[in-house]
């Protein structure tokens, strides 16, 4: 395991939950995250990066009134060195997982579980709220520029949940996945994903990825029961 990903999945990655805007520095491209939190907001290092571009990232990161964040994934050893020998710490330990299409679509839905649907209804967009998924983060979804759709999970008659899904090429993304407290644990879960599955395999994708904080023992649980595996490993890098 590199912990790196494959040259589509980042593509995939990147283009599906994509910054206000971006800026080169040097060797960086910093996102401008406007509040949507750290995985727009922060510095990602491009193949001729140098360790005295960092400085370049941290000033454009302060003209826009960001704290200095930088990600690398896990296998990026020299970039992690060079952070870290400038104080910068670790945060957010985050791991992305993929399972192909097929391993999520042996089954079918139950009746009115599942819908994807774009532009997203109002009620998913108050699940997401409730969920800490503000507007600034569903501006990302608005934005996004591929083939996308809202999930909506349905239980007891009731709109419970929420999700995002968009694809590049053979990889889909699923994002802000939320289900309301009171449905929880109840399988809902596993269905919205099978549901962006679904969706996904009519866009031609052949597999599904997302990303989860490394810390998250109860949704490891539910994807690892999904048949997702370990695809990459990443991390946010902070001032200490």
């Amino acid at each position: 395991m590199t912990h790196l990903p494959d040259a589509a999945l980042a593509h995939a990655f990147e283009a599906s939950w994509p910054p206000a805007r971006t800026e080169r520095a040097g060797g960086f491209l910093v996102g401008l995250g406007e509040g949507a939190g750290g995985r727009v907001s922060s510095a990602l290092a491009l193949p001729d990066w140098r360790p005295e571009d960092i400085a370049l990232a941290e000033a454009q990161h302060r003209a826009w009134g960001q704290r200095p964040l930088f990600r690398a994934w896990d296998g990026d050893h020299a970039l992690i060195a060079a952070l870290k020998g400038r104080g910068y710490g670790l945060v957010i330990p985050t791991l992305v997982l993929e399972a192909p299409v097929s391993a999520l679509t042996d089954r079918p839905l139950p009746p009115v579980t599942g819908f994807a649907l774009w532009p997203p209804l109002a009620i998913q967009r108050r699940i997401w709220e409730a969920g800490n998924i503000n507007p600034a983060r569903q501006a990302v979804m608005d934005r996004v520029a591929l083939p996308k759709a809202a999930l909506l999970g349905r239980l007891r008659d009731r709109a419970a949940a929420a999700g995002f899904v968009a694809v590049a090429g053979d990889v889909a993304m699923l994002h802000g996945l939320e289900v309301l407290p009171d449905f929880r644990r109840q399988g809902l879960a596993g269905w919205m994903v099978r549901q962006a599955a679904f969706w996904a395999a009519e866009q031609g994708a052949t597999r599904l990825a997302l990303a989860m904080s490394e810390a998250n023992a109860a949704a490891h649980a539910l994807y690892r029961g999904l048949g997702f595996t370990e695809a990459a490993r990443y991390g946010y890098y902070a001032p200490a």
